[in-house]
């Protein structure tokens, strides 16, 4: 017994030394980690396609920008956005976001899927606050799988645009790295306009597939196609071009089209920027 007692004594040390010495996460063990896909900064805009690229804890994300919505029937509208996004834990972000719409009291605006006469219908949009949680192991991974959800919350926003009851919604997010800065991102979801089984029954389906990719070592290009509605589709596809100055900061202009569904024919225009601080 006492020629084996030093063996396993050295068995035990070696046991408790081990984890000591291998400190690595499974991002940092990844040789995907360093590609400026995974380093750069990922905004949610300017499409309709959410990233599944989650911040770290401690970084904070402002994405903000300004569309234009044209219909084929003459009546247009102006609107912003804004997103902050917060990083905490290490796999899930805070969200808060709130858009504003621009015109002028009594003139035609958009509301639902139809323009209509609403003289009520600028100003703030209700606020809708919001967690994403991303589901693969590392951020790092090059399939990436992430869950959304949010709600847009009672008496807030202004006037036509204000709701009286939550309205949640949810998406599965999907991203599958292509090279080292290329990427397919797709969306699944739905949202409905209170909690009831009722309004769940009157809910929206959305769909959406981007692929965003690169033109040189700052620009690069992003085209989208999706489908959100339930008795009647309205299809749609988005195209644009981004610059990145540095890794935390980039814009984007974009151009849309709504092929299908009420709203056929109308177009988008708009530009943006995301800008990301803070973090490891």
């Amino acid at each position: 017994m006492r020629k084996t007692t030093p063996l396993v004594l050295a068995a035990l040390l070696a046991g408790h030394l081990t984890p000591a010495l291998a400190q690595n996460t499974p991002e940092e063990n990844n040789d995907n980690a360093d590609a400026p896909f995974v380093q750069h900064v990922r905004p949610d805009r300017p499409g309709q396609t959410i990233t599944a690229g989650v911040l770290r804890p401690g970084q904070f994300q402002l994405e903000t920008g300004w569309q234009r919505y044209s219909s084929g029937g003459g009546v247009g509208l102006s609107s912003t956005a804004a997103l902050l996004r917060i990083g905490f834990f290490n796999s899930m972000e805070f969200r808060v976001s709130q858009g504003y719409v621009f015109g002028t009291p009594g003139l035609p605006q958009l509301s639902g899927e139809s323009p209509t006469l609403r003289p009520d219908s600028v100003g703030w949009a209700p606020l809708t606050v919001g967690t994403k949680l991303m589901l693969t192991p590392d951020r790092a991974s090059r399939f990436q799988v992430a869950l959304l959800a949010e709600v847009a919350l009672p008496h807030t926003g202004t006037n036509g645009l204000r709701r009286s009851t939550w309205a949640p919604g949810g998406r599965l997010l999907v991203s599958q790295q292509l090279g080292r800065r290329a990427a397919l991102e797709g969306n699944f979801g739905f949202s409905q306009q209170g909690l009831t089984m009722a309004d769940a029954l009157r809910g929206q389906y959305l769909g959406s597939l981007a692929l965003t990719a690169p033109l040189t070592d700052k620009s690069g290009y992003f085209v989208e196609a999706y489908g959100r509605g339930r008795d009647q589709l309205t299809t749609g596809g988005t195209a644009g071009l981004y610059y990145r100055p540095w890794t935390g900061l980039r814009f984007d202009a974009t151009v849309g089209k709504v092929l299908g569904g009420v709203q056929a024919g109308a177009t988008t225009v708009g530009v943006g920027l995301a800008f990301r601080v803070g973090g490891n």
